[in-house]
């Protein structure tokens, strides 16, 4: 290992820059502002060079590089010189982008990441207007038995982020590279499906995908035959952390709070009444409070653990049922407020709750999967009905044609 604070000077583009001794050619380049494509590349995660996108001629005073390597995984050394603008460097990215895309399902305008997919924004950076490489593609594996999550393998491209944020981020290994070869496809070992694996649906899986490989199980299309449906009362509710990440969809700076627009989407949308998830986090934290007192006094089992996330819920229960007994017995804000909506509010408003059909709009998938669960209904009325992701609650605002930037702000 090099001296933490030691530094070399290379030149990148004709431009001499001084980068930390023990950083990569690409995060140098990065720092120095010079983008360098990659699609497999994640820091500390995923640095495999599995792509070939990250390629430059290089020379080290004088004495040139065999091939055009991956910066992602060269070291920087004293008097090297990096070249990522040539005729060779900028062929042989689009040769492996057309390699790429020679097995990969280009049905773009019906895919779930048309117009945020990173492959088709380097295509379109590269110019890639066709691809000249004919041949035998992979057999396609779809699954959709999952609560949580879609795997569909036409559109992996076999970068291994997926693989690398399940084992070193999350630390469960639940997805892998298996078979070999040309039919080497990345799932969970012996071929299970995602819903029959110990998996959490965290959903840091489809955070880090580049592609649509893997992506959250859609409702958009159950909650627009609710809204249509004359017979039901659709109520929506939606956690804090949509209001702060749905500006994103629209083109807003990240973290943007957009509350007021959002609920004000909801209703031009057509939701019948619109809820803050907060109202039932105080709740939870209420119920919760009253549960730890109830221990404290009749010797229960300490410490008591929170039950708000439903990942966090699966993770005890498949890798830590030692710890089953220290979990609040209290719902999630989520299914609390289901219940609230479906009990209180239902006979305050004088409606049926079997009328009554409840959305969450979550930032977690996981919760798709909690409303699925045995325990979240009574007398045969789930808690909660649907549960969608902030990027499905943008593609439905879009759908319903809401010109969003121009909304007045509303108050749920």
């Amino acid at each position: 290992m090099i001296e933490d604070n030691k530094t070399v000077k290379i030149t990148i583009n004709n431009r001499v820059i001084e980068a930390d001794a023990n950083e990569t050619v690409f995060q140098a380049a990065h720092k120095a502002g010079i983008r360098i494509p990659s699609l497999c590349y994640l820091k500390d995660t995923n640095e495999t060079a599995a792509c070939r996108l990250c390629v430059a001629e290089v020379d080290v005073n004088g004495r040139p590089m065999r091939g055009l390597p991956a910066t992602c995984v060269l070291k920087v050394e004293e008097g090297m010189n990096v070249r990522t603008n040539t005729r060779a460097v900028r062929n042989a990215v689009r040769i492996n982008l057309e390699l790429i895309l020679a097995n990969h399902d280009m049905n773009c305008p019906t895919c779930v990441r048309n117009g945020t997919c990173e492959l088709q924004a380097l295509c379109e950076e590269r110019g890639i207007s066709g691809v000249r490489f004919e041949g035998a593609k992979r057999v396609v594996t779809i699954d959709a038995l999952s609560p949580s999550i879609v795997r569909d393998t036409s559109k992996c491209i076999l970068c291994g982020r997926c693989v690398s944020t399940c084992n070193k981020v999350q630390g469960l290994g639940v997805l892998a590279f298996t078979n070999r070869g040309f039919d080497t496809e990345v799932g969970p070992a012996f071929g299970y499906s995602m819903r029959d694996v110990n998996c959490v649906y965290c959903g840091q899986c489809i955070e880090a995908c580049p592609v649509a490989a893997l992506h959250e199980r859609r409702h958009i299309d159950n909650v627009w035959d609710a809204l249509d449906d004359p017979d039901k009362v659709v109520v929506v509710q939606t956690a804090p952390a949509v209001r702060a990440s749905l500006g994103e969809e629209f083109g807003y700076p990240i973290g943007t709070p957009v509350t007021g627009k959002m609920t004000a989407a909801l209703r031009h949308i057509g939701f019948d009444y619109v809820f803050d998830t907060n109202f039932s986090a105080d709740l939870t934290i209420s119920e919760e409070a009253n549960e730890l007192l109830h221990r404290l006094r009749t010797g229960g089992v300490l410490p008591m653990i929170t039950s708000c996330s439903p990942g966090w819920i699966r993770f005890c229960e498949m890798y830590h049922p030692d710890f089953l007994p220290n979990l609040s017995t209290c719902k999630s804000p989520q299914n609390m407020m289901g219940a609230i909506i479906k009990s209180y509010f239902a006979q305050v408003k004088n409606i049926d709750p079997k009328k009554i059909v409840v959305v969450s709009c979550m930032p977690c998938i996981a919760k798709k999967s909690e409303i699925d669960r045995e325990e979240m209904e009574v007398d045969d009325i789930r808690d909660v009905d649907f549960s969608i992701t902030t990027r499905e609650l943008g593609d439905m605002i879009k759908e319903a044609g809401i010109d969003f930037d121009t909304l007045e702000d509303s108050l749920p």
